[in-house]
């Protein structure tokens, strides 16, 4: 789960990092209120939304008066932003961030992940800030700085001094860059979070170090243990299908294509993108219905999957382990009774109680397209999609067609 930099900010000072003193805003009124408040004689009016690159889109403006921060704020009001990181949609502004502005004179990059693979928290760091951690790794490789941090005993003091003499931080404020560092960790710790990005990380001209631009992402399956994190959740900022999803205990991943994907596991859901791709068709989603199941979570999935107007046909593809083909079967017949599609469906089921699962397909006579494999179902899929689309485009002449 994404939150704003406002809620990333507001975290953050709780953990010990400074940021420069702002206010949330949902109207151009209250913008320039905010800038009346903070002080000053320049302020950043910044667009809260959920993707990077803002400011190459317009979405962060620098004023120097309280008419300046109004009119900024009414600019953005409702301004879709589109960037490299937002897709092609954009996501929408529904509220600004006013904050005072700083005297810079070093920008730096700071970032705390999950290495999967190392199975590890790892700390990058680079003098490069202000730019995107890609273009960093792409332009100025050798400015990256990593540091792996041992779970046993976490990130220690030596750790984060180490990075701040390599970062050039100067000498009076390495004890701030150490505590800011291990503030950024600690909540990164505490908090289940999957990502912590400073960027810039800025050395302010006589006052110390501020975070400048903040975001945070949290570990889904531990929202149920943090509360108060999952309250910051912004539907707005994401994608419907995927939120409506989330709010049925499943998980959504919208795609560019016409073929709508229900499997379990993503694994499973990588390889039957792979082989609807090697079909010669495309996938609109993928929806994992993870282990185990009931008929009722099916029944919720293929309805979900259809929503979408793009989809010409969908595909069921279910290994079942701990899942059962029985209970697969059982969802799809109640979807279809209680909401028969205007779509192809294409099943392939394999796995525990398969036999059973096929005889309750075929016993009730919905129009259900079968198959016996993977590379069978993707091409059977194609071929049903394909022919759903020239239909549609036939309706749509002759709805055209003048009488």
């Amino acid at each position: 789960m994404d939150i704003h930099e406002y809620q990333a900010k507001e975290i953050l000072n709780e953990f010990g990092i400074k940021t420069p003193r702002g206010g949330l805003a949902y109207s151009p009124e209250q913008a320039a209120y905010r800038a009346r408040e903070i002080g000053g004689e320049e302020w950043i009016v910044k667009a809260q939304v959920h993707t990077g690159g803002r400011h190459n889109a317009d979405g962060i403006i620098r004023c120097r008066s309280e008419s300046e921060v109004h009119d900024a704020a009414e600019n953005l009001f409702g301004k879709r932003i589109i960037t490299a990181q937002s897709g092609p949609n954009g996501k929408v502004v529904y509220r600004v961030y006013v904050e005072g502005s700083v005297a810079i004179s070093k920008e730096l990059y700071l970032g705390f992940a999950l290495d999967r693979k190392m199975e590890r928290v790892v700390v990058v760091a680079s003098e490069a800030g202000g730019i995107e951690i890609e273009d960093i790794a792409i332009n100025q490789p050798d400015s990256i700085i990593r540091t792996l941090v041992e779970p046993a005993v976490g990130m220690q003091a030596f750790q984060a001094r180490q990075i701040a003499f390599k970062l050039g931080i100067p000498a009076p404020l390495v004890n701030e860059a150490v505590e800011t560092i291990l503030g950024c960790y600690k909540a990164f710790e505490q908090l289940d979070a999957t990502m912590v990005e400073i960027n810039p990380l800025v050395v302010a001209t006589d006052t110390g170090i501020y975070a400048l631009d903040a975001k945070m992402t949290f570990d889904d399956n531990a929202l149920f243990r943090r509360p108060e994190i999952a309250e910051l959740r912004d539907k707005s900022q994401e994608h419907p299908m995927e939120s409506m999803a989330a709010d049925r205990g499943l998980d959504y991943v919208g795609l560019e294509g016409d073929i709508a994907c229900v499997v379990n596991g993503g694994g499973l859901a990588m390889a039957t993108l792979d082989c609807i791709e090697i079909a010669g068709g495309s996938a609109a989603s993928f929806l994992d219905i993870g282990g185990g199941a009931s008929p009722e979570k099916v029944a919720k999935a293929i309805r979900l999957v259809t929503q979408d107007e793009r989809v010409n046909a969908v595909l069921v593809n279910v290994f079942a382990g701990v899942n059962r083909c029985d209970w697969i079967a059982q969802g799809i017949i109640q979807a279809l009774e209680k909401t028969p599609l205007d779509v192809p469906l294409v099943i392939r089921l394999a796995g525990t109680r398969l036999d059973e699962g096929r005889k309750l397909l075929a016993k009730s006579g919905l129009p259900i397209v079968r198959a016996n494999s993977l590379d069978e179902a993707a091409q059977r899929v194609v071929v049903a999609a394909s022919a759903q689309l020239k239909r549609r485009n036939q309706a749509k002449i002759l709805v055209a067609e003048p009488d």
